[in-house]
């Protein structure tokens, strides 16, 4: 196991090696109209994925990114494993965890995966493979309150050196706001995913909800797909899940992403970096997407995204 923990970080340290030699503008690449990481993903891999076979017993979640993926990830992973009789090393399962990452014959290789597969995916749901919705896979979908999104997604841009960075706030929060981010617009992702939210195999939860009972968020997700836990395992899971938990673990489960993935994990720190501006443009523009929608109206956005 140790040798394999080595190979991880060597691969890692390659990869952070490689992105230091490249220009800003290569870490980047566009399929499809959207924005993605040229050292995480490819053109290949991406129009592979649509031809991704799903199963009706997979564990599916959607995230857009910096709403909590690797936060969920961590906790669904422990809801798949809780009944394991071998504590699983959570950070050597990792190179199957998304959809849109890796290389194309990774595909071939999760067929081999046996029941239940656990992976997400940054896309919503009219760009996930096909084979999804046929097989009625269950999905858990993650959002956040944008303007809390808005600001990790900069920290998380700025501290990535995988990721070009951007030369200040508002640059990043103008690129934000068009869409001109990886995976595209955050607004986009969340109305398309509010057409679904009544879907019997779609069930919405959102960032600030799991901060205020995790427990009970551990225990929706878990009967979400069909996983059996006992309060003690919940309880255990939960306190796994805390920021507080995995920030202390994450050099060993991310290695050196660890710090730019976790970096704060707090609800409301927008009021440190928005303009009154900003924050009235993006409460027009809440206003104009998701406002009187019942996705809307889960993200509570008086509540967390009103000075």
């Amino acid at each position: 196991m140790a040798s394999e923990w080595q190979s991880f970080q060597q691969r890692v340290d390659k990869v952070i090696e490689k992105a230091q030699s490249m220009n800003p503008e290569e870490l980047v690449f566009r399929y499809k109209g959207l924005l993605y990481p040229t050292l995480l993903s490819s053109e290949q891999t991406l129009t592979q994925r649509l031809t991704f076979q799903a199963r009706r017993e997979d564990v599916l979640f959607s995230a857009y990114p910096k709403c909590g993926f690797n936060w969920i990830h961590h906790m669904l992973w422990d809801i798949v494993h809780a009944n394991d009789e071998e504590e699983q090393n959570y950070a050597l399962t990792r190179k199957f965890a998304m959809l849109e990452f890796g290389t194309p014959e990774k595909f071939e290789e999760m067929k081999r995966h046996p029941s239940p597969r656990l992976y997400g995916t940054h896309s919503h749901y009219d760009n996930l493979p096909k084979s999804i919705s046929e097989k009625k896979t269950k999905i858990l979908v993650l959002l956040r309150n944008p303007k809390d999104n808005a600001v990790s997604y900069y920290h998380f841009y700025q501290n990535n050196p995988l990721l070009p960075c951007f030369p200040s706030w508002d640059e990043f929060f103008k690129k934000y706001m068009t869409g001109e981010v990886f995976w595209g617009s955050y607004f986009d992702h969340a109305f398309i995913w509010n057409q679904h939210i009544d879907d019997e195999n779609v069930m919405l939860v959102t960032f600030e909800e799991l901060k205020e009972n995790l427990e009970e968020g551990v225990k929706k997700m878990a009967m979400h797909f069909g996983f059996s836990l006992t309060e003690e395992q919940i309880q255990k899971i939960a306190g796994r899940g805390t920021f507080k938990s995995m920030s202390e673990n994450s050099q060993i489960t991310h290695y050196s992403f660890g710090k730019c993935i976790f970096r704060k994990g707090e609800v409301g720190d927008w009021k440190n970096h928005f303009t009154k501006e900003q924050s009235q443009e993006m409460d027009s523009k809440f206003e104009e997407c998701l406002a009187g929608t019942k996705l809307g109206a889960k993200l509570k956005y008086n509540i967390y995204c009103k000075a």
